[in-house]
């Protein structure tokens, strides 16, 4: 826990020498960086793909499971503001983890985001075929795999560009998500109090109760719904003036995600015309019956639009993580170097590749133990980051130039104790899968990487040329 960096080390992988990872170019602005991010938050898909498995287990309560999972995220988006302007890295979490609170702290960091960015386009990327229905018929998993192909295809070119592409992408489906809200509040059957009383259908035409346990035992779902907003950290290196726009790009994503995806969800909520219909999470069919199967075929274009989106986005994030783990020699040399190879676009191609392909792969894995799988995940990562976020103001780091959050260390405690408790009531299986993936990879911290100390897992920071 004490071989942490001062915050301003540049790297030496900075300079443009024979055999290094070349330094990511600065080419983005708050707007840039925050269309980023929120189309890998992608409201839309997190809508339409996630938020049904909500409504098939909560019902009326699911408004309520992503409010709370929101106000998780608000404490953890302080961390990740603060961290962020303190570590401007395209290693994320776990390059700022790492610098504050030790190497092996960062590496157990490092595994979780791992498991994240594997798996989560591939969830997302299965939703596809479920949208492109009233068009063509797809088997899910082979939708979902050439989403995957094609959003890597997109992830080699130039980052500008992408930003650009996924902002068109992003103005559909936000105008599909306001859409849904509308005719939802156009065609409430119910009052707005079925908010705060759980109900789900029971299969039998009849309702089951929904109590706080099964809100609690969602939890890691719900917080996976607003994940996404830490892709600014993921971006920090190409983000100008880092310092500054890091925490923008966080919270204002933060914030715009989360009403892009609690007023539909509201609106979908009131608006079933039973609660059968509501617990099946069929918003297409919802949308079809409140206006016709124009709007709802329109609907269910800028979706899968949405999908492709958050691909995109999502490949360009996770690559950005690989190239970082090579920059800071975190497998043997040959896959070091071949992580930190950057085409002409200044895109990580060989990182690219290496989260698209298998990507495509965990396409023909069950959605629902990737998603339990995720939900564990994020939650352990949120849980570590606000440890990290317990050493950002001590020696070298307490006057160092950065974004600080309020009610430190009262909020990070509180976020440690809530995601404590909320890992001990998600899927038995899914932790036990998490937790063996990271027993090897600790196996393989102390056999491999913490022998050598000096040539591996080398946490290192860009030269930052605005600091």
């Amino acid at each position: 826990m004490t071989d942490t960096l001062p915050p301003q080390v540049a790297s030496p992988v900075a300079e443009d020498t024979a055999g290094s990872p070349k330094k990511l170019a600065r080419s983005l602005g708050v707007v840039g960086g925050t269309l980023l991010t929120l189309s890998c938050v992608t409201p839309a898909s997190s809508l339409f793909v996630i938020v049904p498995d909500l409504f098939n287990s909560l019902g009326t309560f699911t408004l309520m499971s992503i409010v709370i999972g929101t106000v998780i995220c608000v404490a953890v988006a302080f961390c990740y503001s603060e961290l962020g302007t303190l570590v401007p890295s395209a290693g994320g979490e776990y390059a700022m983890v790492g610098t504050l609170a030790g190497k092996f702290t960062g590496w157990l960091v490092f595994i979780q985001s791992l498991i994240v960015v594997m798996i989560v386009p591939s969830i997302i990327a299965m939703g596809t075929a479920d949208y492109l229905e009233p068009i063509i018929h797809l088997d899910p998993k082979w939708a979902g795999a050439a989403v995957m192909l094609a959003a890597t295809v997109a992830g080699l070119l130039d980052l500008r560009a992408n930003a650009w592409i996924t902002g068109v992408f992003l103005v559909l489906e936000v105008i599909a998500c306001a859409v849904v809200a509308f005719l939802g509040f156009g065609h409430s059957e119910r009052g707005v109090s079925s908010l705060l009383h759980g109900a789900v259908s029971n299969g039998a035409g009849g309702s089951t109760g929904v109590g706080f346990a099964a809100v609690l035992t969602a939890m890691g779902t719900a917080l996976f719904v607003t994940q996404g907003f830490s892709t600014a950290i993921y971006l920090s290196e190409e983000l100008e003036n880092p310092r500054k726009n890091v925490a923008r790009t966080v919270l204002w994503t933060l914030g715009l995600s989360t009403a892009v995806i609690v007023i539909p969800v509201a609106a979908i909520t009131l608006g079933a015309p039973d609660l059968t219909a509501l617990t099946s999470g069929d918003v297409s069919q919802l949308v079809i019956g409140w206006s016709n199967s124009g709007v709802g075929t329109f609907i269910s274009l800028c979706i899968a639009l949405a999908i492709i989106n958050a691909g995109i986005v999502m490949v360009i994030q996770n690559s950005r993580v690989l190239f970082a783990s090579g920059r800071d020699k975190a497998w043997p040399e040959p896959v070091n170097r071949a992580f930190g190879n950057l085409n002409k676009f200044s895109a990580p191609w060989i990182s690219t590749l290496a989260v698209g392909v298998p990507g495509a792969v965990l396409c023909f894995v069950p959605q629902s133990t990737l998603i339990n799988i995720t939900g564990v995940a994020v939650a352990a990562l949120y849980l570590l980051v606000a440890v990290g976020a317990l050493f950002s103001r001590r020696a070298h780091h307490k006057d160092a130039a950065a974004w600080r959050q309020p009610l430190w260390p009262a909020l990070p405690v509180l976020v440690i104790v809530a995601l404590a408790y909320t890992l001990t009531q998600l899927d038995h299986t899914a932790l036990w899968w998490t937790l063996g993936i990271t027993a090897a990879a600790s196996l393989y911290w102390a056999l491999y990487l913490r022998p050598r100390p000096e040539t591996r897992w080398v946490i290192t920071l860009p030269e930052d040329e605005r600091v």
